[in-house]
């Protein structure tokens, strides 16, 4: 306890710097300007901003860049009330009864809702990151290359799993991701591969020139096809303050909701998306009213706000302690740490205690500041959402093609990006998610080098993934959640919260 309250105390020196505090506000505010703004996601803004981190003190970017990750999650609450669009994938849910509130008049209301409810969520969170963490990554410096290389075994598996989408369709993205990231210059043997001749593929695919073309620039692309639609907007917002009955109904929500996302958010793959929709679950289950649930009720809002934020933030924490990245935007966190020289994992907490720990108190400033931004401003949001997304794309098509080009100084890059984004436009009309393939790209290398590490010091007897305890044990869940992801209750009630919503 004394340990942590000294790790803390660190932590709040770092992150009230004024300097600290102005990047975590410039944070909030993109994230929850993307929220707001339908079409632009976190993904997509931190591709767009990791070249960014270059210039930045690696603490002030990473600070910068979980604020524009969990400030989307309270966004995109914003639309899904006031337009029926949801900002964010996980915000899909709070559609159904928030904008059903706003309809009824109680648009305010259910916006201070959705906030408070968000910040509750985000400081429990905090907590149990600030708390967990040490421990975790404690045993995790007990890990050897075959206990990490199967940890990222079951990391893929997981989220091959929770992907949202076709299970054939994500493991084929998964697999695309790895032999991507198996591109340039072999580790040992320091032999070209897979490089076509092509010179500027012997360092390998930059992984920020994926992420712009396949979340950035296809994003511009399906916004373009789609024909726009922000006429049904509420601008009457009615009180602030939820009556009494609302706050009854809604306080033991959150709190259900925030336990349930704070331990679904660990999970790898859609953490946020999940928690929401099993939250909204349980609460229906829950109730004693189930029929009020889509008209309007306080629970059906409170219980998936605070469950999204509350996986936005404890996904940070096997990025943290383990090293592996569990959704798309942990991947680019872990790519603006390597352009920093900073190896995620355990050793982050011994090596930068300043910036795992300031990056932790970040989080919490960050949700408070998020509470100032989203309730008095929401007059702004609702001029914003009468922007047309016309008007918004050459702007981002600007900044994604600048920042690529600033990674190498190579006209290249802007044409692998483009490439990627073709690709990925196309892949979104096949619904195939983009998410995996990041995944693949990220943790391919680190697996290969495991893997191979393992075998070295085995002297190549591959039996040293199934002897070491906890090595099989990491396989074997693997191993159960594909089994458990085949059994037909299972694969049909999963068929309906992902594809089918």
């Amino acid at each position: 306890m004394f340990d942590l309250l000294n790790n803390l105390a660190l932590g709040f020196s770092v992150a009230v710097t004024p300097e600290n505090l102005m990047y975590a506000f410039l944070g909030c505010l993109l994230g929850t300007l993307i929220g707001v703004l339908p079409g632009i996601g976190p993904v997509p803004t931190i591709a767009m901003l990791l070249p960014l981190t270059y210039v930045l003190p690696p603490v002030a970017g990473l600070i910068m860049l979980a604020g524009i990750y969990y400030g989307s999650q309270y966004g995109g609450s914003t639309t899904a009330i006031l337009v029926a669009l949801p900002g964010e994938t996980s915000a899909v849910v709070t559609v159904l009864d928030g904008h059903q509130m706003a309809k009824n008049g109680r648009a305010g209301a259910a916006l201070s809702i959705a906030a408070l409810g968000s910040f509750f969520a985000g400081c429990v969170a905090t907590i149990l990151l600030a708390a967990f963490a040490p421990p975790l990554a404690s045993i995790a410096f007990k890990f050897g290359p075959a206990e990490y290389f199967s940890l990222m075994v079951t990391g893929l598996v997981g989220a091959v799993v929770l992907a949202s989408g076709s299970l054939p369709k994500a493991l084929c993205m998964i697999v695309l991701g790895l032999l991507i990231g198996m591109v340039g210059t072999d580790v040992d043997s320091g032999i070209a591969r897979y490089d076509f001749g092509i010179a500027e593929l012997q360092d390998g695919v930059d992984f920020a020139v994926i992420a712009m073309g396949v979340f950035g620039l296809a994003e511009i692309m399906n916004n373009l096809a789609q024909k726009e639609n922000r006429v049904d907007i509420t601008d009457k917002l009615g009180s602030l303050y939820p009556n009494k009955q609302e706050f009854k109904e809604a306080a033991p929500a959150s709190v259900r909701g925030t336990l349930l996302g704070s331990a679904l958010g660990i999970l790898p793959g859609g953490g946020a998306v999940l928690s929401s929709f099993a939250s909204y679950t349980l609460e229906k289950k829950l109730s004693r009213e189930p029929k009020r649930f889509g008209k309007g009720h306080p629970a059906g809002l409170a219980g998936p706000e605070s469950a999204n934020n509350a996986a936005a933030q404890t996904s940070f924490i096997p990025l943290l302690t383990l090293g592996i990245p569990g959704n798309a935007v942990m991947a680019l966190m872990v790519g603006a740490m390597t352009i920093h020289n900073i190896q995620p994992g355990p050793q982050v907490m011994n090596s930068h205690p300043d910036l795992f720990w300031g990056l932790v108190v970040s989080m919490w400033v960050g949700n408070l500041m998020l509470v100032i931004l989203n309730l008095p401003l929401v007059g702004l949001w609702v001029k914003l959402l009468k922007v047309p997304y016309r008007i918004l794309f050459p702007a981002i098509l600007l900044f994604c093609s600048i920042g690529v080009y600033s990674l190498n100084y190579n006209v290249f890059d802007i044409f692998v990006m483009a490439l990627f984004g073709v690709i990925g436009y196309i892949w979104t009309k096949l619904k195939c998610e983009g998410a995996p393939l990041l995944l693949g790209v990220v943790l391919g290398p680190m697996m290969e080098e495991n893997f191979r590490r393992a075998l070295l010091f085995s002297r190549g007897d591959f039996t040293t993934f199934i002897t070491r305890p906890l090595s099989a044990s990491l396989l074997l869940l693997a191993v159960g959640l594909i089994i458990l992801v085949t059994l037909p209750s299972i694969r049909k009630k999963r068929e309906e919260t992902f594809v089918e919503e």
